[in-house]
């Protein structure tokens, strides 16, 4: 990447040579220029939201910038970039969208998210932080930043505007006003379940912002929860990309003599699963785990992989993903043991499972949705 400061050279995580998409876009060069040209350049505390490859605080490492991610896949490239860029350990503060963030902030620098919620939980939480002279500034694709986009800015800190598109990127330009009267946070939410879904019939979710469908429960999951297997009578079972929780909360609930690994890279989804579980006021035995998919779980040590494979990867459409979820099961399940997967019935997952597995079994479906069975021979 091209950047007044350089150019730093920059990888996705984990990093795989037959992936041929950038770590960094228009919107972060656009970023950097405008930061670059300013007078007085920033100075003081500098906190980077968002920033989904480490691209910004890589360019920015010189300000000791400290970055806010929710994804531990970003936080892992942002250190392998760091590194690969000669920039010291410690120079750049990593902390994650459930830490504490700084007391005060001078510039804050906001990629913008693809979840509404997640742009509006973290902005209330840096709030008390900023003070009038902060220099606040957004940054995304212009079919990232939308009205609503600026109307949250405005309405948590203050009057805000956007620029002109350059190479299909916008800033966001917002002017702190302490005065301003915030609205409480809503997140995490809470709501109770419809009565037709299983063990978990009636029980409470709880979700964090930038969760996928935060405020209900989605149709691929509701679906699931109405299939799930069952009599299993204990084991080891993992719910590979668990969201909000909910689908090893309803197979704990099924069997109290289960261990259930909730596992997500996302670090408001693993928040929100162990809210979820705690919430049920459930029996067995859980382990919450950010990571990358069943990277660090040793092999044959599983009996039941329960998933819903994401299909996007911030806006690339990519069956990378599922791929690595898939191969991460198939090593960790015992001979024997078996992986459950959802999903819409034209991504052809059966395909996938059959070259890795060797067989795949159709559960259930609908005119939407397939679950598949496929067995560790």
């Amino acid at each position: 990447m091209t950047t007044p400061w350089g150019e730093p050279e920059l990888a996705r995580f984990p990093e795989d040579p037959r992936n041929r998409l950038r770590a960094w876009d228009a919107s972060d060069a656009y970023l950097l220029r405008h930061l670059a040209g300013r007078q007085p350049p920033p100075s003081g505390t500098v906190v980077v939201v968002g920033d989904r490859w480490g691209a910004l605080v890589t360019a920015l490492a010189a300000h000791r910038p400290t970055q806010i991610t929710d994804s531990w896949l970003g936080q892992e490239a942002t250190r392998a970039n760091l590194a690969r860029n000669g920039v010291e350990p410690g120079t750049v503060r990593l902390l994650t969208t459930q830490d504490a963030p700084p007391e005060r902030i001078d510039v804050l620098l906001v990629r913008v998210p693809k979840s509404l919620a997640l742009l509006e939980d973290q902005l209330l939480r840096l709030a008390p932080s900023v003070h009038a002279d902060t220099v606040v500034v957004g940054t995304g694709m212009a079919k990232e930043i939308h009205t609503s986009t600026l109307k949250l800015f405005e309405r948590i800190l203050g009057p805000t505007r956007t620029s002109l598109a350059e190479k299909k990127a916008r800033l966001i330009f917002c002017t702190p006003d302490p005065s301003l009267v915030r609205p409480p946070n809503p997140w995490p939410y809470r709501y109770t379940l419809p009565e037709d879904v299983g063990p978990v019939s009636g029980r409470t979710v709880v979700n964090h912002a930038g969760v996928f469908c935060a405020d209900r429960l989605d149709i691929g999951t509701r679906f699931f929860l109405r299939h799930l297997p069952a009599g299993r009578g204990g084991g080891r079972v993992v719910d590979l990309g668990c969201g909000n929780g909910v689908v090893g909360t309803a197979m704990a609930l099924a069997d109290p003599k289960a261990e259930v690994l909730f596992v997500d890279e996302s670090f408001q989804a693993v928040a929100s699963a162990q809210d979820t579980y705690r919430a049920n006021d459930v029996s067995g035995q859980a382990e919450f785990r950010v990571g990358d998919g069943l990277t660090g779980v040793p092999a044959g040590s599983v009996d039941l992989v329960l998933n819903n494979p994401p299909f996007h990867s911030h806006q690339a459409t990519t069956d990378a993903t599922a791929w690595r979820m898939f191969t991460g099961a198939r090593r960790t399940l015992r001979p024997g043991g078996e992986l459950w997967v959802v999903g819409n019935r034209h991504l052809g997952y059966h395909v996938k499972l059959r070259r890795l597995f060797g067989n795949s079994e159709v559960v259930a479906s609908d005119p939407k949705f397939v679950i598949l069975r496929a067995v560790r021979r």
